[in-house]
C-alpha cells in the first residue's frame, strides 16, 4: 500500500483525497482544521493533518515520508508549491491552476529525478489527454474545447455558482486569452468572441474566450488552429463585463471613508454569497473537445468528445469536484501502477499520448461513472 499525501482539502482536494483512500494510505492536510475534521468524519480511512503549504521548511520535512504528493492548493500558491515538491525529490501530481508557465521546471524535475504531472483536472486535464492521444493517431489541424461549471438551478443575476472562490474565478475573466489561429499566436481580451452552442440536456449555453490552452501552446506547435472557450449560462459574460468595465476587478484600491480598501478583494466578498456553490448542491459539468485532421488512410475526421456529468447524490460530490480530482486520481494511480515514470514535468497531453495511458484514464473515469461520448464525424477526403 502507498502512502499519499494530498495538500489542500478543499471541494475537489477532499475528494480525490477520499477516492485516494481506496487504494492507499492517504493524508490529507490544509491549513482549516474544520475543513479537515469534517472530511475526516466523511471518510474514515483518511488521515488529517494541519499542514501550512507556504512554509516551504515544514512542507519539506512533511512530505518526504510519502510516495506520493497530489497538491490541490489554491491557485496563486500553486507555482511555488510544485517547485518546493520538485526541491524536495518528490513525484507529484498536481492541479492548481496558476498563472506561470510550469514546464519552466522541466530542468529542475529532471536534476531532481522526479515526474511532475501537472494541470491534471478536466479542461486543463482530459482535454489535454484526449488531445495527446490523437495527435500520435492524426494529422492534426484543428483542436476546441468548450467547458464549463453550471449550478442546475439559474439564479439571477449571474445563473453561476463555483466549487472555488470568486476570486480564482476573477481570474479567468481577467487574464488575457491565448489561441492559435493559422499557427499564429493570437491574445484577445477575455469574455470576447461570444457564440451561443447548444448541448443535449442543458440548452443553449454561451462560449467566450478565456486562456486555457496553457502548455499546448507550447507542446503541440505543429496545430495551426488550437482554441479553448468558458461556457456559461445565456446573461451571464454580459453582467461579468459590467462589472469589469466598472473596475470592480482591478488590482488597485479604493478610499472609503479614509479606510483603504482593495476593489478586488471587495468584489469577491460581495460575489461570494451569489457564488458559492453550496456542500450538496446541484450542478453539472460540460465539455466538448474537437480534433479535425488526417488520418493514416488519408481521410480527414472530426472526432467529438462530450461530457456531461452531474453531482452524485450516492457520495455527495460535486460534479466539478469528480471530473477534476478524479481525472487526477487517475494520473496518480497510472503513475503508482508504474504506467508512467519519465522524469521531468509533463501535462496531461505528454501523458495521454500512450495508448495505455490513454485508456487508463478513460477506463478510471467511466468505473466512477464520468462517461466521454466519442462521436467521429466523416470529412472531405485529403487532397
Amino acid at each position: 500500500m502507498n502512502k499519499v499525501i494530498v495538500l489542500g482539502a478543499g471541494m475537489v482536494g477532499s475528494a480525490m483525497a477520499i477516492d485516494m483512500a481506496k487504494k492507499h494510505k492517504v493524508l490529507l492536510t490544509d491549513i482549516n482544521q474544520e475543513v479537515l475534521a469534517t472530511n475526516q468524519q466523511k471518510c474514515q480511512d483518511l488521515d488529517v493533518m494541519v499542514l501550512d503549504a507556504t512554509d516551504s521548511v515544514l512542507l519539506k520535512e512533511t512530505i518526504v515520508n510519502f510516495d506520493l504528493v497530489i497538491s490541490a492548493v489554491p491557485g496563486f500558491m500553486g507555482y511555488k508549491t510544485l517547485e518546493n515538491i520538485i526541491n524536495a525529490g518528490m513525484n507529484v501530481i498536481d492541479i492548481s491552476f496558476f498563472p506561470e508557465n510550469s514546464l519552466d521546471l522541466d530542468s529542475l524535475a529532471k536534476q531532481k529525478g522526479v515526474t511532475a504531472i501537472v494541470d491534471c483536472g478536466v479542461a486543463p486535464g482530459m482535454d489535454n489527454v484526449i488531445l495527446g492521444y490523437y495527435n500520435e493517431h492524426y494529422k492534426l489541424t484543428d483542436f476546441e474545447c468548450l467547458v464549463g461549471g453550471l449550478p442546475k438551478v439559474k439564479k439571477w443575476p449571474f445563473c453561476y455558482k463555483a466549487p472555488f472562490s470568486p476570486v480564482d474565478v476573477i481570474e479567468e475573466y481577467t487574464r488575457p486569452a491565448r489561441y492559435v489561429e493559422n499557427s499564429h499566436l493570437v491574445v484577445r481580451e477575455p469574455l470576447t468572441d461570444c457564440e451561443f452552442v447548444e448541448f443535449e440536456g442543458v440548452g443553449t449555453l454561451e462560449s467566450f474566450n478565456s486562456d486555457g490552452l496553457r502548455s499546448i501552446i507550447h507542446t503541440m506547435p505543429h496545430i495551426p488552429n488550437m482554441k479553448e472557450k468558458t461556457l456559461r449560462y445565456p446573461g451571464h459574460v454580459e453582467y461579468i463585463r459590467v462589472l469589469k468595465e466598472a473596475g470592480f476587478f482591478d488590482q488597485d484600491t479604493l478610499e472609503v471613508n479614509g479606510v483603504e480598501v482593495s476593489k478586488l478583494d471587495f468584489t469577491s466578498k460581495m460575489l461570494f454569497k451569489e457564488w458559492k456553490l453550496g456542500a450538496q448542491e446541484p450542478e453539472l459539468t460540460v465539455m466538448r473537445v474537437s480534433l479535425k485532421g488526417e488520418n493514416k488512410d488519408g481521410e480527414v475526421q472530426e472526432i467529438v468528445y462530450d461530457l456531461h456529468d452531474e453531482y452524485c447524490q450516492k457520495t455527495k460530490t460535486s460534479s466539478m469536484a469528480r471530473t477534476t480530482g478524479y481525472t487526477a486520481t487517475a494520473a496518480a494511480n497510472l503513475f503508482l501502477d508504474g504506467l508512467f515514470d519519465e522524469k521531468g514535468v509533463f501535462p496531461p497531453e505528454l501523458v495521454g499520448k500512450y495508448e495505455d495511458c490513454f485508456h487508463y484514464f478513460i477506463n478510471y473515469l467511466k468505473e466512477r461513472n464520468i462517461h466521454y461520448k466519442k462521436t467521429v464525424l466523416q470529412k472531405e477526403a485529403a487532397i
